[in-house]
């Protein structure tokens, strides 16, 4: 098998892609392969559809179906389809599931097409996220990490200045609770795991974790305390009372529709302001998430690398592959990663700098927030990866158990503490069933 292989040179890094257009290459891929991918928003769910009809046409005797899932959907359907073989060929997903896939034997390894494509075009951090025993079982499409958006013109109507610590926060959100906003909505919906990225970010600004360096849930320490009851005394003075049961959409769109003044998310934010707020682009902006003490150290806090995986029970993994790698021809990358501007950041180096990426209006515009964002990226993990990448870390995401132990302090009255240990007790039982 000859592949024609193209490189582009941009900024210090050569990108090579491969163009499927042999006549003996087109011969060879034959098969019908599903792709799920939770990329629900209309742009990138185009550029995606628009990549499979392209291979498609150079490859006659290939047909890809496309399905698409909201995360937790995926979740759901993946964890429930892979007993009966019900999975696709290829898919996105979440960090913090991939070691569960990896963990139940459901993905095949891609250390060949990384090769391929160039392993020294990613970061050593984001393939690690995926790799057990030297197998690589992920590659990450792009990257993302959780950063504090603000909005500008309420901090100056208020003579207020962007908040750099936990109580700097909560003083400030509490001042911009009024006229029909509210400084910060706590998000606690056991369908969505936003209360343990909240607890995350506080913990992780302390240097801690949420799980103990053997793997157990930590949720009673001095600082985990803390935490939780930070975020419960936020969500009684500045939140709505709704959000008990927010999921990370409705959390946000608060924020897209101007009826908060803060709050956590990735670069995203820009895309749904600019649909629900268009009045308002002019006024988000991002910066890093609060410390406990303002000298405190820089920490990394919470950093996506969504990955593409291929599952084992694919027949034609040949095919999921190839169109793997036409993802990232530098063009149509590019493109992918415009359709939400800031939001995706690159996961390949040399893409940054390129003109064709650097000068797209609203990268220009938000190139402040870039910068953040771009920071945190480097410097944090996935959630309960702090110690390496572990089913234990996926857990903590996906069993939504610290979700239902604030909902029981805040709906119940129920003590902090207790709340904790009763959540600990099944989290660390949960991890003793499942961990190898």
């Amino acid at each position: 098998m000859k592949l024609k292989t193209l490189l582009t040179v941009g900024a210090s890094v050569v990108l090579s892609t491969s163009v499927f257009s042999s006549n003996a290459l087109a011969a060879e891929l034959a098969g019908n392969i599903t792709v799920w991918h939770s990329f629900t928003q209309g742009p990138r769910l185009e550029v995606i559809q628009e990549a499979a009809n392209e291979f498609m046409k150079e490859h006659p005797k290939v047909k890809i179906k496309i399905e698409t899932f909201s995360w937790n959907d995926f979740y759901t359907k993946w964890t429930t389809g892979f007993a009966s073989g019900n999975v696709p060929d290829m898919s996105t997903a979440l960090p913090n599931q991939v070691v569960e896939m990896i963990n139940v034997g459901a993905l095949l390894p891609i250390n060949d097409l990384i090769d391929k494509i160039g392993r020294d075009k990613f970061s050593e951090a984001a393939i690690s996220e995926g790799t057990v025993k030297g197998q690589n079982y992920s590659l990450p499409l792009y990257s993302h990490a959780q950063v504090m958006w603000i909005r500008k013109d309420l901090l100056k109507k208020h003579n207020l200045e962007v908040p750099k610590t936990w109580d700097e926060l909560y003083q400030a959100a509490k001042v911009l609770t009024k006229d029909g906003v509210y400084g910060l909505s706590v998000p606690m919906g056991t369908n969505d795991f936003m209360a343990t990225r909240f607890l995350n970010l506080y913990v992780r600004s302390g240097g801690g974790s949420l799980l103990t360096k053997d793997l157990k849930a930590d949720l009673t320490s001095p600082l985990a305390q803390e935490g939780i009851k930070y975020w419960v005394k936020m969500y009684k003075e500045t939140s709505p009372k709704d959000a008990i049961n927010y999921d990370v959409l409705k959390q946000a769109t608060l924020y897209y529709q101007g009826k908060t003044a803060f709050d956590f998310n990735s670069g995203f934010q820009i895309g749904g302001v600019k649909t629900n707020s268009p009045q308002l682009l002019g006024e988000i902006d991002a910066y890093p998430i609060p410390k406990i003490n303002v000298n405190d150290p820089e920490r990394g806090i919470e950093t996506s690398n969504v990955p593409l995986v291929v599952w084992k029970t694919s027949k034609h993994p040949e095919i999921s592959k190839a169109f793997i790698e036409t993802l990232y021809q530098k063009d149509r990358y590019i493109k992918f990663l415009q359709s939400v501007p800031v939001g995706m950041l690159p996961a390949i180096k040399g893409i940054s700098d390129d003109p064709a990426y650097a000068n797209n209006p609203m990268v220009k515009q938000f190139s402040h927030a870039e910068k953040v964002i771009s920071v945190a990226v480097e410097k944090g993990t996935a959630i309960g990866y702090e110690h390496g990448p572990t089913v234990q870390g996926g857990l903590l995401t996906n069993q939504h158990i610290i979700e239902a132990m604030f909902q029981d302090i805040v709906a119940n009255g129920t003590d902090p503490k207790v709340a904790a240990e009763r959540a600990e007790k099944q989290l660390n039982e949960l991890f003793e069933m499942v961990a190898p």
